[in-house]
């Protein structure tokens, strides 16, 4: 199995995937070895990935790990919820500037809109108090006016220990439920299909992506990937410019031509 990060590992920052991307994924698929998206975006955003590169009917894991799902026909498979209220009010008290955001199946409620562009599918805002008023997958922190110092220090000051978080770009934090990681998703998957994790490549670049990377049986860093994720790695591979993701597909699938040469 083949599993794949899609920010920083299959398309840009302006969510452009090089057809030379497009193409090594589509030459996993050719070979008969399921292709698994495995991202921190939720599955509406996922989606747009899943038909882009027309991958068949199977699985992928969304909300880094949170959601599990099969499509198409689209069915949540697996879904871990927890009790956002401590951590959405102490988030609320130590960055009143922020926005928050709880996930709530495919949509989301929030205390403030966000930046266009950014949370897909439904959208409501909510208080404080309703924001915290029931389980939910996930919860995200953003605060689009702080540097990413200042954000760092407020992620310091909330002192999460009851549940695990990844600090993503430009001021975003996600908060889930201890122990739901990338690696849990795909264990699921695993599970379901029956493949062992000594048969799994994993790509990814973001420290999210770190607990998928050190459970896969080759852990692959793009080379534009923080230190702390590179050492998490079982190997490095090229920038998403220099086409990284393209050379490591490739040395497991290599085109017709490559296969020759």
């Amino acid at each position: 199995m083949v599993a794949l990060d899609i920010d920083g590992t299959l398309v840009d920052g302006f969510g452009v995937m090089p057809p030379e991307v497009h193409a090594a994924v589509r030459r996993v698929v050719d070979a008969g070895v399921p292709v698994v998206l495995t991202t921190g975006r939720s599955w509406l955003a996922t989606r747009t990935i899943f038909e882009e590169l027309g991958l068949p009917a199977g699985w992928a894991v969304s909300s880094n790990g949170a959601m599990v799902v099969t499509n198409p026909p689209f069915e949540v498979r697996h879904e871990t919820r927890f009790d956002p209220a401590s951590v959405v009010r102490q988030v609320a008290e130590v960055t009143p500037t922020a926005r928050i955001a709880v996930q709530d199946g495919l949509h989301w409620r929030v205390s403030r809109e966000f930046p266009p562009g950014e949370l897909q599918g439904d959208v409501t805002i909510e208080t404080i108090d309703e924001l915290a008023s029931r389980p939910v997958s996930r919860v995200i922190v953003r605060d689009p006016e702080s540097t990413e110092e200042k954000f760092s220090e407020v992620v310091a000051k909330l002192g999460l220990h009851e549940v695990a978080y990844f600090i993503g770009w430009s001021a975003w934090l996600d908060i889930a439920p201890q122990g739901v990681d990338k690696a849990h998703g795909l264990q699921i998957v695993c599970g379901a299909l029956g493949i062992d994790r000594a048969d799994v490549l994993a790509i990814g670049d973001g420290r999210n992506d770190i607990e998928m990377l050190q459970w896969a049986s080759r852990g692959v860093a793009v080379g534009d990937a923080a230190e702390e994720v590179r050492r998490a790695a079982d190997a490095v591979t090229g920038t998403f410019d220099e086409l990284g993701t393209v050379t490591e597909l490739d040395r497991w699938f290599p085109s017709a031509e490559e296969a020759a040469s």
